[in-house]
């Protein structure tokens, strides 16, 4: 079992165990978040997260400014009443085991903590009436057979539409998400604004306190047709839509004078890798219109979203990707274009503002999310709670292929190892994201930092189907038969891109060994990973295929998802099978003769173990060198959000595979 880290060409320098490295990336690993301002934008309550390895957990706790306020371990979504006397956060402090609870703690006053509810789910967005009367949040309504004993006094479930479950939820579609207000004094009961079927997300209160603004699929055909709309949910009374089910739109914000509703999205649910728009829409509803097209940019970041709110009448506060990027903007409505609040290789997200201030979650390449906060123009630290890392160099590389061949760039990063010795040369890990439409950037990532402290050059890149660029970039590989934005399809273009990448980086950079790459790559980056080791498996000594898609066919079958990749390639797998199978990479499975490693996630729903599976067994009757690891209770975010053992587990198989496979030989393996 290999267990340690090499620095020069030749020798292996036995100074640093993998476990030790994993260890120190993940135990006690610190992150602040979720900033909440008070409403004179003095004070700003937000989340510190701290891994206990030990303790096999993670640990959240409210803080307020400079000292926690909460006593965790599951603490979080800070709301601050309207007279900024009290502050509203959720827990799991409930008799029960795993019960949500809401509490309203007093602020600069006597008085205790109280506990204003307790629910068998997970309570999210917290809000708090202009009034002060009411607490609003969405927590999800469990059907009657979740008070059976267990599983076999449970009557069966009929299923009657696509997405019943999904990654890291179970089933939902008999556990439906709905909004609730209680009285925030703590007396009485929650009550269900939304009962019924639908799945509801978002809370926005209008300036009387009389009704809140959501988003919700809450017609028939919402699984066939794939449409979001904004709602009016009233204390009393009848629920009244804004939008007619013409396109994806959610995460409302209205206005201070209650005449408009902010939003997040676009206008055609059957196209997938759009670049979400910001948009304004009366609150009696009507004609909406876009206030952010002016920045062909995603304000709708998958990774580190920023919801919108209002900076003041006339002005949103909203977050765009940007090559790497993610900053603020201040996006006036009437349509003159987005203006940057933040610059630099950051990643900016999480804000919110009051009285003129803005607070907002910040990280970078070298460091972890901390709390900054722009008041009279100035942009000022408010925590220095994480450790720093190394960072990285950012590169660009030419486009080799498709209609954008030579007219474009790929952007890239490069992290040199610890210990660097300019002098010498180091094995190359390419990495490719998952998403597809999703980027790598300016954030911190702790899989780089690993790769980096265990001895290899860590490669990264955002090739064409990701996001962070104009639109027809990341539609670049939608499918050639998608009936109105077709591409080249998966396993095209962006397989030229991570090759220009790496050829790119080669050439470039002489600390990198040609004789020694491997690739890593999770979910769609798991698919990248399959299907370069079939293709051009020569450049590489071996290949990490994470948590992958390697059949789309069987994917459209058993995927939480299954029925959205029409969104991508465009037909349906039942029109279309054999499309869905030109562009599975299991299919190329003869021509993979490079050493893989297979993780997936037992409780993975999005994509299914049986795609694991799929791969592993044909590789096995073709008698290639390949090793499958098996994840239990995890789900597709074991890398990102999984138990920290597992966490540990997993970098020490990846790192302990890459090293026997990227160390020096001299039989020229990889030329």
């Amino acid at each position: 079992m290999i267990a340690q880290r090499w620095g020069t060409v030749g020798t292996v320098e036995r100074t640093e165990s993998h476990t030790a490295i994993a260890t120190d990336l993940i135990d006690g690993h610190t992150a602040a978040g979720t900033p909440a301002l008070s409403p004179d934008g003095t004070s700003v309550a937000f989340v510190v997260s701290t891994v206990d390895l030990d303790r096999n957990t993670n640990v959240r706790r409210v803080w307020l400014d400079h000292a926690p306020v909460s006593a965790g371990p599951h603490d979080g979504t800070p709301a601050w009443s309207p007279d900024g006397r009290f502050l509203a956060f959720t827990s799991r402090r409930g008799e029960k085991t795993g019960d949500a609870t809401l509490h309203v703690l007093p602020v600069g006053g006597p008085g205790e903590v109280r506990t204003v509810c307790t629910l068998p789910e997970a309570i999210t967005d917290v809000t708090w009436s202009p009034d002060g009367r009411w607490l609003a949040f969405t927590s999800r309504t469990r059907h009657e057979r979740y008070e059976a004993d267990d599983v076999s006094w449970q009557a069966p479930r009929r299923i009657e539409r696509f997405f019943s479950r999904l990654n890291g939820e179970d089933w939902v579609f008999d556990r439906p998400r709905h909004i609730y207000v209680v009285a925030a004094d703590g007396t009485g009961r929650p009550r269900n604004l939304t009962p019924g079927e639908f799945q509801h997300g978002g809370v926005s209160w209008l300036p009387d306190s009389s009704a809140v603004v959501t988003s919700a699929q809450r017609h028939d055909t919402w699984d066939l047709d794939m449409a979001e709309d904004l709602y009016v949910v009233p204390l009393d009374g009848e629920i009244r839509a804004l939008t007619h089910q013409t396109g994806n739109y959610g995460f409302p914000a209205v206005s201070p004078d209650g005449s408009q509703v902010a939003f997040l999205g676009t206008d055609d649910p059957m196209v997938s890798s759009q670049n979400g728009k910001v948009g304004v829409i009366p609150i009696e509803g009507g004609e909406h219109h876009w206030i952010s097209e002016t920045i062909d940019r995603s304000f709708a970041s998958y990774t580190t979203p920023q919801l919108p709110c209002w900076l003041g009448p006339d002005t949103v506060l909203a977050g765009a990707e940007d090559r790497g990027d993610h900053h603020l903007y201040r996006v006036p409505v009437d349509g003159s274009g987005p203006v940057a609040l933040t610059s630099g290789p950051i990643t900016a997200f999480s804000a919110d503002t009051r009285a003129g201030v803005i607070a907002y979650a910040c990280t970078t390449a070298a460091h972890a999310s901390e709390i900054r906060v722009i008041r009279d123009g100035a942009d000022t630290a408010l925590t220095t709670l994480t450790r720093h890392y190394p960072g990285w160099e950012k590169f660009a590389a030419p486009c080799t292929g498709g209609a954008d061949g030579g007219s474009d760039e790929i952007d890239a990063w490069i992290m040199r190892p610890r210990d660097f010795d300019p002098q010498q040369r180091y094995p190359v890990l390419v990495n490719v994201h998952g998403g597809p439409f999703t980027q790598y950037g300016e954030s911190f990532f702790d899989e780089a930092q690993m790769q980096a402290a265990a001895g290899f050059v860590v490669l990264m890149s955002n090739p064409r189907g990701g996001s962070g660029r104009h639109t027809a970039w990341g539609q670049a590989i939608m499918g050639p038969k998608h009936p109105t934005v077709p591409g080249t399809g998966w396993g095209t273009v962006d397989v030229d891109d991570v090759m220009a990448v790496l050829d790119t980086a080669l050439e470039r950079y002489d600390f990198c060994d040609p004789t020694r790459v491997g690739m890593i790559g999770g979910s769609y980056g798991g698919y990248m990973a399959t299907m370069l080791a079939a293709r051009h498996g020569n450049r590489f000594r071996a290949f990490c295929s994470e948590r992958a898609v390697n059949n789309m066919l069987s994917e459209e079958w058993a995927s939480d998802i299954a029925t959205g990749f029409r969104t991508i390639h465009g037909p349906n797998a039942v029109d279309d099978p054999e499309e869905y199978l030109r562009m599975s990479p299991i299919m190329l499975a003869r021509d993979i003769h490079t050493p893989m490693l297979i993780i997936h996630s037992e409780e993975d729903l999005r994509c299914p173990v049986n795609q694991a599976e799929e791969l592993w067994i044909t590789l096995r009757l073709l008698g290639r060198d390949v090793t499958f690891y098996r994840f239990p209770g995890e789900n597709h975010e074991l890398s990102r959000a999984g138990s920290p053992v597992h966490r540990r587990m997993r970098a020490e198989i990846i790192l302990e595979f890459f090293a026997e496979h990227l160390m020096p030989d001299t039989n020229g393996h990889g030329d």
